[in-house]
């Protein structure tokens, strides 16, 4: 979706109010599609003092395997965007400010780049995942399982034979 904010540039302490929605649905990330449902974007770009600037927020299901005990998990995410406008600048590049010189906010490209920056590295079902045991494969947040909690290397074990 282009937004044309010519009127914005042009009109001091005018506004305008974005409500719009996003499928990415088709981004892979590690193997799996986890944006099943349409990201949410909310905000307003406005003029004060000539200073022209997008205030908003995005919302996502991140919806993927949990990183340690491999349970579909889903968890809501929010990105906060602040950024002012330009339609040219002669300093160097900036993480605030968005350069737009034709005066037209291509909203699609800035939620896509804003969603991949901030998609998590870790994604866990809860903060206090057990995981799961690297011998059984039982998932160790359901309880404990029956292997022994201390394995003996089996080439040490006339060791611990002599210490017995």
């Amino acid at each position: 979706m282009i937004i044309d904010l010519k009127r914005i540039f042009v009109n001091e302490d005018s506004s305008l109010p974005i409500d719009y929605a996003l499928d990415l649905s088709d981004v892979e990330f590690m193997g799996v599609y986890p944006l099943k449902k349409p990201v949410n974007f909310s905000g307003m770009v406005s003029n004060k003092a000539s200073l022209v600037r997008l205030e908003a927020q995005i919302y996502y299901e991140f919806d993927a395997p949990c990183d340690r005990c491999s349970v579909q998990t889903v968890r809501t995410h929010t990105i906060t965007v602040d950024k002012s406008l330009a339609a040219s600048i002669e300093a160097e590049e900036s993480d605030t400010i968005l350069v737009i010189p034709d005066m037209k906010l291509n909203l699609d490209e800035l939620i896509y780049s804003e969603v991949i920056v901030n998609l998590p590295t870790k994604h866990l079902c809860n903060e206090d995942c057990k995981g799961i045991c690297f011998k059984c494969g039982k998932n160790l947040n359901e309880g404990k399982c029956d292997c022994p909690e201390k394995e003996i290397d089996p080439r040490l074990a006339a060791l611990a034979e002599l210490l017995k």
